[in-house]
């Protein structure tokens, strides 16, 4: 592994440095961020204004085909601005998953005169997209979905129900998942399309999580008319195009934004125990905090393993798996731990009155739901297991039987 910049990418380093200094705030411990100081509307108002400044600096579509609006460098670089971003108050969120999962999908599947009428407005944050993929009988198991599409002339009419879908409630677009052939292995007869998100016959209904946000939604489709025109890879090869958009999703959730190890002892530092002393000096708890430590690093060294591969030009592997499993489970421990810590003052969520103003509690109750997005703990387990350890393969009994003859309970 090389832990340098070339020249090259120092001098982008710095470029993006100086950019993000103009356009956004550093993150700072004694300040909420714009997420949870801003109302929705203002915080979207924001991320769009931030979209825009991006693609006019050039930093929009870093990898993407210059004749698509992007920069055509190499992914090396999209990491280096990646985390020079984190290191600020941005506000992506609403992009993350137009930019990083959707629009490259579209770019890879569709017609050229689709591609200069969507890209161009989602790089300048002037259209945001969602992706409406799993079902509330087809989470981990996409393949076996129930949405269907019944051809109609030049169209398709949809019926069914999306569920878990982020940020639908304020996309424009969205790239859907159904089934178009219900007489062939489940695999082989889902289509891909997208769609407007405006559409009669498209009803989205947030759900309240328990963080008190509502960012998922339900998506019902009750005979929803798509064009034949906007089908992406063909029918009956949905399957295809949407491991391109799993890879991509996969990938951009590896991360974790919640506390972590170096946060936990600063709190620790600070709480007093029964024996007299704090936290911070309690064996059992250094032995965990040790724990953390050797994960954090250890998952740090792993990414420059993928950086490395980045910045020679190669493709990193199904390895980038574990990232999520790794981070995910430990914001959940660190929370978990932190709260307990705190005693009956755990309970305490307001951000006035808990420490750090509350990150730990707001890790808490986001940590499931981070275990499950992108591929839960399991379905990842066997990716790691299957093509990185080259461990045989689940039995999968359904792997050739026709959809609708699948079994489908009393």
């Amino acid at each position: 592994m090389d832990f340098n910049d070339s020249p090259e990418e120092a001098a982008f380093r710095a470029k993006a440095q100086a950019f993000l200094q103009k356009a956004v705030k550093p993150k700072s411990d004694d300040s909420a961020g714009l997420a949870r100081t801003l109302s929705d509307k203002e915080y979207l108002a924001a991320a769009k204004a931030y979209q825009k400044a991006k693609a006019e600096a050039g930093f929009a579509g870093i990898t993407w085909p210059k004749e698509q609006g992007g920069q055509g460098l190499a992914p090396i670089y999209s990491v280096i601005f990646g985390q020079e971003e984190a290191k600020f108050d941005a506000p992506a969120g609403p992009f993350a998953i137009g930019l990083g999962m959707c629009i490259p999908t579209v770019i890879a599947f569709t017609t050229e005169e689709y591609k200069q009428r969507f890209v161009a407005p989602a790089l300048r944050g002037e259209e945001i997209w969602c992706q409406l993929f799993s079902e509330p009988s087809a989470g981990s198991d996409v393949a076996g979905l129930k949405t269907k599409a019944v051809r109609d002339g030049d169209e398709w009419v949809v019926n069914g129900q999306k569920v878990w879908t982020s940020g639908a409630h304020y996309s424009d677009y969205g790239i859907l998942l159904v089934r178009t052939n219900p007489d062939v292995a489940k695999h082989k007869g889902l289509t891909m399309f997208f769609l407007d998100m405006k559409s009669p016959g498209v009803e989205v209904r947030p759900i309240h999580q328990m963080s008190g946000g509502s960012n998922f939604n339900e998506v019902y489709f009750t005979d929803v008319r798509i064009p034949h025109s906007q089908m992406l890879g063909g029918e009956g090869n949905g399957w295809t195009v949407a491991l391109v958009t799993l890879m991509n999703e996969r990938l951009a959730v590896g991360g974790s934004s919640g506390p972590d190890y170096k946060e936990i002892l600063e709190l620790a530092r600070a709480l007093p125990t029964a024996n007299g002393g704090t936290l911070a000096q309690d064996g059992a708890f250094r032995a965990q905090l040790a724990d953390w430590y050797v994960r954090a690093e250890g998952y740090k060294l792993g990414k420059y393993r993928t950086m490395t591969a980045l910045s020679k030009g190669q493709t990193p592997g199904p390895e980038s798996s574990i990232g999520k499993i790794i981070n995910a489970n430990q914001m959940q421990e660190i929370a978990n731990a932190a709260i307990e810590a705190q005693d009956h003052f755990g309970i305490v969520v307001d951000q006035g009155m808990a420490p750090m103003e509350a990150a730990f509690q707001q890790a808490y109750m986001w940590a499931p739901g981070l275990r499950i997005a992108g591929g839960t703990d399991e379905i990842l387990k066997n990716i790691i297991a299957e093509r990185v350890l080259g461990l045989p393969g689940d039995v999968r009994v359904d792997k050739d039987v026709a959809y609708k003859d699948l079994p489908t309970g009393r």
